[in-house]
């Protein structure tokens, strides 16, 4: 295998190649809203709402004039899923593994291949408001990426929590400072807005929402189509609403932000339409990770056992609902397995565009599956990963797990002598793992053995990037 080591040959090829021969004015925008541990239970369309004391109508409406998926899954934790749905590729492929601990030096290298630079390389304006976390260095931040403007946050929202913290030590490392929100756009040094605090914690999902209803509004003429990444900080913990929706509900701050979340949402589509570009514009809702963890804010997987941080299928399944009127069929709901890594390839489909072909990219194009030319999937089965650590196989309706831990994050790892086995058509809460003792159904064994041997050859064609790597990076030839 050769690899191109650096993007502009690489882009060279693709303009030679004509990936852009499909003509501007046909390519729709994209939407893309990534909530922040959304469980797949919150909203009322997958059995929340009333459920957890916020009706959810304009999320539930939009289903209906979508698809809604029922199968959809992500990476365990909010780094690696922010990598794997960004470059269509595993996150340990990428450094990313896991939410770092102590490397200051995190996130995408510059090598990676991202979708902000594909919507960019096919002829899109591009946009990301929220939160990143996935680097926050020279060279790794958004408009690094293929985001001609940004607004949000580095990392994750408990940094809210610091400016009011007696025992918090500014300065005793060098990045132990006051998270900032930052602005920024495509070759500029991020500039600090504010200090995040909870205050503006709580306000950031609103400012997001403005900046989004401006951005579509001095782009809906253009002659370019645009890409909108809106990856809400909402309702990761510290789960607070904006002044604007505080005791809305009665029912709780997490019912007011779910409220919030709806009518933000709402706020969104609404103006999709007075723009009147809403059949032309390719509009996704989805989540990084299944439901928050930590108490008194842990979510709510509905049928799902477990949340984030763990193998369970509360932790990998989350909400997905796409609508793209008269290509993708409303009111359909389908179980079949998609990742989030598929978006990169489906979307490259979509927008004209074109993937490198000098790396391994694991997800799929589902556009036949999406737009109902095929019941289904592309895929049937992926790998499990808790942080570095492959501790499973999803195949079909079976699962395989290795290793895992039974609730969030601060237990032990449990490695399994003999892999549990589950059916998640007769065991849909992973509660009864096939008894070695009856091996009827043990021949799940082999094909889901074959997903994890196949995967791992992989890494023998292209090792995988080492967290904390810097740039320049060029993968070994």
């Amino acid at each position: 295998m050769s690899f191109c080591l650096n993007r502009r040959s690489f882009l060279g090829a693709m303009a030679a190649s004509g990936a852009f021969s499909q003509t501007q004015s046909r390519r729709p925008n994209v939407v893309l809203v990534l909530m922040d541990n959304l469980g797949w239970g919150e909203p009322g369309v997958y059995g929340g709402g009333i459920l957890r004391g916020a009706p959810t109508p304009r999320i539930d409406r939009f289903a209906g004039e979508g698809t809604r998926l029922l199968n959809f899954n992500v990476e365990a934790q909010c780094t690696p899923s922010r990598a794997a749905i960004l470059t269509g590729r595993y996150a340990v492929r990428t450094g990313n593994g896991s939410v770092p601990l102590s490397s200051p030096l995190y996130g995408l290298t510059q090598w990676e291949y991202t979708m902000g630079e594909m919507f960019g390389d096919a002829g899109y304006s591009t946009a990301m408001y929220g939160k990143w976390h996935l680097g926050q260095t020279p060279g790794r931040f958004p408009t690094d990426h293929g985001f001609e403007e940004w607004y949000g946050i580095p990392n994750s929202s408990n940094d809210a929590y610091w400016p009011d913290n007696p025992r918090f030590r500014e300065g005793s490392h060098p990045f132990v400072k006051l998270t900032q929100v930052l602005e920024s756009r495509k070759g500029q040094v991020p500039r600090e807005v504010k200090v995040y605090d909870k205050t503006a914690r709580a306000e950031m999902d609103g400012e997001i929402t403005r900046r989004a209803l401006d951005y579509m509004e001095r782009n809906a003429k253009s002659a370019k189509p645009f890409f909108l990444y809106l990856p809400y900080t909402q309702p990761h913990m510290p789960v607070t609403p904006a002044a604007e929706f505080l005791n809305k509900t009665r029912n709780g701050e997490f019912a007011d932000v779910l409220a919030q979340t709806d009518a933000y949402m709402g706020r969104l589509l609404d103006h999709v339409d007075r723009l009147g570009i809403r059949d032309n514009t390719v509009f996704i809702f989805t989540s990084d990770n299944g439901a928050e963890a930590t108490m008194p804010h842990h979510g709510f997987n509905g049928p799902w056992r477990g949340t984030y941080f763990t193998a369970w299928e509360g932790s990998l399944r989350v909400p997905f609902l796409i609508r793209w009127p008269g290509r993708i069929p409303a009111g359909r709901v389908s179980n079949e397995i998609v990742h989030e890594m598929d978006l990169l390839p489906t979307l490259t489909r979509i927008a004209g565009g074109k993937l490198p072909g000098d790396r391994v990219i694991d997800g799929v194009d589902q556009f036949d599956f999406l737009s109902g030319k095929s019941e289904q999937s592309a895929r049937e089965a992926f790998v499990l990963y808790l942080a570095n650590e492959i501790c499973g196989v999803k195949w079909r309706n079976w699962k395989m797990i290795t290793r895992n831990v039974d609730r969030g994050f601060g237990e032990p790892v449990k490695q399994y002598s003999f892999p549990l086995w589950f059916d998640l058509h007769t065991d849909p809460k992973e509660e009864n793992a096939l008894d070695p003792r009856f091996v009827e159904n043990l021949w799940v064994r082999w094909p889901t053995g074959k997903v994890l041997t196949d995967h791992q050859a992989t890494f023998l064609k292209e090792p995988a990037i080492k967290p904390g790597t810097p740039d320049p990076y060029a993968p070994p030839k």
